[in-house]
């Protein structure tokens, strides 16, 4: 299984000096796309999304979450000196609709 990275240029470029594939983008709009385009290959295990964007369309991130366990999505923030605080057991009753 794949890894994919969607994000913005610096985001996905710290990930291609490692190897990893990236998608750039520079909306969130863009991004969701993306990570809709991609849910549907089969050989992604892993889509790591930018932070940075994702927080804006972070309740359509969660639908698909809910609806296909598999590829995983993952948040994870960019390069910033304050660190965005998520309330996984929030984000988790909504994904089960608790």
């Amino acid at each position: 299984m794949k890894v994919v990275v969607i994000g913005s240029k610096p985001f996905v470029s710290g990930f291609r000096l490692s190897g990893i594939g990236g998608i750039e983008v520079g909306t969130p709009e863009e991004l969701i796309r993306e990570v809709e385009k991609n849910i549907l290959r089969e050989d992604i295990g892993l889509i790591i999304v930018d932070e940075d964007l994702s927080k804006h369309v972070r309740d359509r991130i969660n639908k698909i979450r809910a609806e296909r366990a598999v590829p995983l999505i993952y948040e994870l923030s960019g390069i910033k000196l304050e660190k965005e605080k998520i309330d996984y057991r929030a984000a988790l009753r909504k994904i089960l609709g608790v």
